[in-house]
């Protein structure tokens, strides 16, 4: 049996949530996220949380019981909380600059980048160098954020690139100049 999916899902105040026809519906005050779920799983819904529960006992409904609750809980964090993720722009010239629904990079590459953000993803600029993504959905977050990464990654002899916040480069030493 999964520990994680037996763990009840708290629901917070102002945060609604409807399971119809194997799909879920959690909505908060911050939107509304829908998503299919299995048919081995079954939802227990109470006032104040959910319970993931499967239909069978084999290894991959528990499996899918944990995965299902995971997703449960990010659904509800992200329409009560939200969730943001922060980039990072490092090196000479190396700029961003928030236009609308999309970002200017500023790359050392011969031409601008312009990187049009996904519909539930919004970007703020601070610095022309720190680039904080905001959103509902975690995956799509994530996968933006990853995407922006990929434009230029974080080189380990001077560390420039885009890298997220909390990441840490292992720099390499570079060539010695002796004889």
């Amino acid at each position: 049996m999964s520990r994680v999916g037996k763990k009840p899902v708290a629901l917070p105040e102002k945060t609604t949530i409807n399971f119809k026809d194997g799909m879920v519906t959690v909505q908060g005050k911050n939107g509304k996220l829908t998503h299919m779920v299995h048919p081995d799983i079954d939802l227990k819904i109470e006032a104040d949380r959910i319970e993931v529960v499967s239909k069978t006992e084999d290894r991959k409904a528990s499996a899918l019981q944990g995965m299902t609750r995971s997703l449960l809980d990010n659904m509800v964090t992200g329409v009560s909380k939200g969730y943001e993720r922060v980039l990072e722009i490092n090196g000479i010239g190396y700029r961003a600059e928030a236009k609308g629904k999309s970002i200017l990079f500023n790359l050392g590459y011969s031409h601008p980048i312009d990187f049009p953000l996904p519909d539930g993803v919004s970007a703020t600029v601070e610095k022309n160098n720190i680039v904080k993504l905001a959103g509902i959905d975690k995956h799509l977050l994530g996968q933006t954020a990853a995407r922006i990464r990929q434009l230029r990654p974080p080189e380990p002899y001077k560390g420039k690139g885009i890298k997220y916040a909390e990441e840490y480069i292992q720099r390499k030493a570079g060539k010695t100049g002796t004889k």
